[in-house]
């Protein structure tokens, strides 16, 4: 597959010159991955982080009562990673699944260091990455505080309308912190 995305969405997050976005695209690997396949298992330390260039994916865990809660969802030029088992070294409390059949370019624990000692504009794009996500985390936190379910549907629907093609219901509901009975009334409402 043609690292076309990639190559935008390093452009996207930090402008830099078509030749230094080249380089770093032709550090990744690709890799097509089959619907179902688990990017990251729960247990087990994140070794590698994907740029999903096409598909969809979700990432859970369970809460105490053993129930199965989506806690991000990933689709077309999206990284899907876990943060703190990737960087810490340590197990992934969460897992990350194929949702749909994916293209996905990939990096090592191992490459990524070494991009960042030697590429400097990769290093800036990690320092860019990590506050988009820190805000987009945040931003997270307080919508599930400050608005409505509803509102977080039309959220959803707005900025990832992929994730509904491949994502079943009660796992958006999960995601989105309603019921499966809260979402279908929200999406009757809707319609």
């Amino acid at each position: 597959m043609n690292p076309e995305i990639l190559i935008q969405y390093l452009q996207k997050i930090l402008p830099m010159s078509l030749e230094k976005a080249e380089l770093i695209a032709s550090t990744f690997h690709y890799k097509h991955v089959s619907k179902g396949t688990f990017l990251i298992e729960e247990g087990k330390i994140c070794n590698t982080s994907h740029f999903i260039a096409v598909g969809c994916a979700r990432m859970y865990t369970y809460d105490i009562d053993g129930n199965d809660v989506t806690t991000m969802v990933f689709s077309n030029a999206m990284f899907a990673n876990d943060f703190y088992s990737f960087f810490k070294r340590i197990p992934a409390l969460e897992s990350v699944v194929t949702m749909s059949d994916c293209e996905t370019f990939y990096l090592s624990f191992e490459e990524l260091q070494n991009n960042f000692h030697t590429i400097p504009e990769f290093r800036e794009f990690g320092r860019m990455m990590l506050i988009n996500g820190s805000a987009g985390l945040k931003q997270r936190m307080l919508s599930m505080i400050q608005q409505t379910g509803e509102q977080r549907y039309t959220h959803l629907m707005e900025t990832n309308p992929e994730v509904f093609q491949h994502i079943p219901l009660k796992n958006i509901a999960t995601y989105l912190g309603v019921t499966d009975t809260s979402l279908s009334i929200i999406r009757k409402n809707l319609i």
